[in-house]
């Protein structure tokens, strides 16, 4: 016996004439669950291939697959009127809390309101100095010929990067405990959100759930530590941590304690989860295209000589963002985004019943050939205006979008961009890494990670 949607789970024509179609069929009660879980990324480009709109279920769940850029910004930006946040399940929950990300409606625009000050072009332009810092101190230990785990590295420098700027503190303690945790609990969401933990009520415990709520009391106690060292010291100091300590919302309260380290965590897991993994991924593409690598190694020549990056350089580091941007097509460090349709949702022109589920993937999305010229070719040109007499590649709005977007797009873009530009303009002016042979597959979790060490000799220019 199989279980499939019915005709009924959204209209059948778009708009537009796109058809919706029905993705495979799944088992009893558990649906499409069990491929999924299996490997989420290829699950979601054979549901690319079916269509624009594939019908699938999720558990029990009606859910519908959108590939189109026009229907995945509709989505997008229809957030919060006409579809709802998901509930993502209780690890999920256990780790971020009612932080900025999962809140909704009033209490989403109240948190959004006092968190984005502290991630606005001239708070992020602080704290590019502490970026750019601790990269240079990460390459005065690195040397010619040296072996290194790049995946460790990467990981280790964004912890250090975070707890300076969000937390601003600078022992190796911090960055440690708090990193560790961290791993362990992103490495658990992404089991539970694929596994049958999916369809486990909150009650029922597993050693997933048990090793979460570890990890999590672990960052509770540090945050808990750092806010306390904040109320009871200099008030005026420059690191996000004070500024959300310092926010007040239009009534003229402030986030409670509870609050504070909802965001404060959101914070971290988008300015060292995020980054870490784009850098082990930029690194392993560099490796393996050294065209790519020398032409990036030209403009670092040209724009910085020798002398390291400060914010002022970003935007002159034009190819430098491009590399940023491709790697983040190719390996999108969040790869799926999802919603719950409300009473009147519509998508493509057509009506969406209430409760069904939608499912975008950029990793799907960004690597459709017809957004993108060789969609998996590393070609970071694409990003920037052609040379004269080649023409232009017209990638739609909402065909590369690692940030989300709309009116929930990450608020730590910027952060996320900077930071990553920078540390690889400090490295990769002073080095090149030759990656260890043998391809490196994602592991789609709370981000997307590589899944194994990544190990590199490092070679100085």
């Amino acid at each position: 016996m199989t279980t499939q949607a019915g005709p009924s789970a959204v209209g059948t024509t778009t708009a537009d004439g796109r058809k919706t179609v029905q993705g495979p069929r799944g088992v009893p009660l558990l649906g499409n669950l069990p491929e999924f879980g299996k490997d989420p990324l290829a699950f979601f480009e054979r549901l690319r291939e079916r269509g624009d709109f594939v019908r699938w279920r999720f558990g029990n769940t009606p859910a519908l697959f959108i590939a189109h850029p026009e229907t995945i910004g509709e989505l997008l930006t229809e957030v919060e009127r006409t579809f709802d946040q998901p509930d993502l399940g209780i690890a999920f929950r256990t780790l971020l809390g009612d932080g900025v990300v999962v809140a909704k409606g009033a209490d989403w625009r109240r948190k959004r309101s006092l968190v984005q000050p502290s991630v606005r072009p001239r708070q992020v332009k602080s704290y590019a100095a502490t970026m750019a810092e601790c990269a240079v101190d990460l390459a005065g230990r690195w040397s010619d010929g040296q072996r290194v785990d790049v995946k460790k590295e990467m990981a280790a420098l964004t912890q250090l990067i975070a707890v300076r700027t969000i937390f601003g503190v600078d022992t190796a303690a911090d960055a440690e405990a708090i990193g560790r945790a961290m791993d362990i609990a992103q490495q658990e969401i992404g089991a539970e959100f694929s596994g049958i933990g999916a369809m486990l009520p909150d009650w029922v415990p597993t050693p997933g759930r048990a090793r979460i709520k570890r990890a999590t009391a672990v960052i509770d106690a540090e945050v808990s530590r750092v806010v306390a060292r904040h109320r009871d010291g200099d008030t005026d100091r420059p690191d996000l941590l004070s500024r959300l300590l310092a926010a007040r919302d239009e009534t003229g309260a402030h986030l409670s304690d509870k609050e504070i380290r909802d965001e404060t965590v959101t914070l971290y897991i988008g300015g060292h989860e995020t980054t870490s993994s784009t850098l082990v991924w930029a690194w392993y593409l560099l490796s393996r295209n050294p065209r790519v690598a020398e032409a990036l190694a030209a403009e670092l020549d040209r724009v910085l000589g020798d002398r390291d990056p400060g914010f002022d350089d970003y935007a002159e580091l034009a190819y430098a963002q491009a590399v940023v941007k491709e790697t983040l097509r190719l390996f999108p460090t969040i790869w799926l985004l999802t919603g719950i349709a409300k009473e009147g949702a519509v998508l493509g022109g057509a009506p969406v019943p209430a409760g069904t589920r939608i499912w975008s993937s950029q990793w799907a999305t960004h690597r459709d050939a017809r957004w993108y010229g060789d969609p998996l070719e590393f070609r970071p040109e694409r990003w920037l205006p052609p040379a004269e007499g080649e023409a232009a590649e017209e990638i739609p709005e909402y065909a590369w979008y690692p940030f989300g977007g709309g009116p929930r797009v990450c608020l730590g873009t910027r952060f996320a961009m900077v930071e990553a530009v920078l540390v690889l303009a400090v490295l990769a002016r002073r080095f090149r890494l030759d990656l260890d042979p043998g391809e490196i597959r994602p592991l789609p979790g709370l981000t997307l990670q590589p899944d194994r060490d990544v190990l590199a000799t490092v070679r100085a220019r």
